[in-house]
């Protein structure tokens, strides 16, 4: 087979990949990686920071997860370390890059380390954007099965970490939104916790 074209046919698994902390939830029709990983490059496409590289943030945001269409999305609850969580997708992406021109290899799989070391602010920005993706994610379920406040741990395992002032307003307008929903449904707001839940999706670790 055409490495090319067995490249696209990889990467198209991620269509097929659900996000595991939602399969573990009960959500019905959980969002597939491919999924989250759209809505983040679109994110990534609105930020107006100038002293950030939006083309390179929307690459990091696409590039982020590739590996789960080889290694599946790993949540905390699959009791696998994060070293080996780490070695396994190093070896998916080197499987999946080896499979590209010199150049493309080397782009693709820098791109991915970056985000892995977030050795750069743009790699920073989008792991802002991976909790506020997911977060959104969850407050959308929550008004799709009409069970606000059900996710509440996704939101509790995020707290603290958002600092880009743009992410900061987009989460200010969603919790804002969420607590409408939920004094609507009488539900009272749960405690703040900075414990992260075991079966959070993977991405947000």
């Amino acid at each position: 087979m055409d490495n090319m074209l067995q490249f696209m046919k990889l990467i198209g698994q991620l269509k097929r990949v659900p996000r595991t902390g939602w399969v573990y939830r009960n959500v019905k029709q959980p969002e597939s990686v491919s999924d989250h990983m759209y809505r983040m490059s679109m994110m990534a496409l609105t930020i107006e920071d100038r002293n950030l590289n939006k083309d390179r943030c929307m690459k990091l945001a696409l590039v982020h997860d590739m590996a789960e269409c080889i290694v599946g999305d790993i949540a905390p609850a699959d009791n696998i370390s994060k070293a080996e969580k780490h070695r396994r997708e190093k070896e998916a992406m080197e499987h999946l890059t080896g499979l590209l021109n010199e150049g493309l290899r080397k782009e693709i799989y820098e791109l991915w380390n970056e985000y892995e070391t977030q050795s750069s602010p743009e790699a920073k920005l989008v792991k802002e954007l991976d909790q506020l993706e997911m977060i959104l994610q969850a407050h959308e379920y929550e008004q799709l099965e009409g069970t606000p406040g059900r996710l509440e741990e996704f939101f509790t395992s995020t707290q603290g970490r958002f600092h880009h002032p743009e992410v900061l307003r987009l989460v200010q307008s969603l919790n804002e939104e969420r607590a409408r929903d939920m004094g609507k449904g009488g539900v009272e707001q749960p405690a703040n916790s900075q414990d992260t839940p075991a079966n959070m999706p993977s991405n947000s670790s």
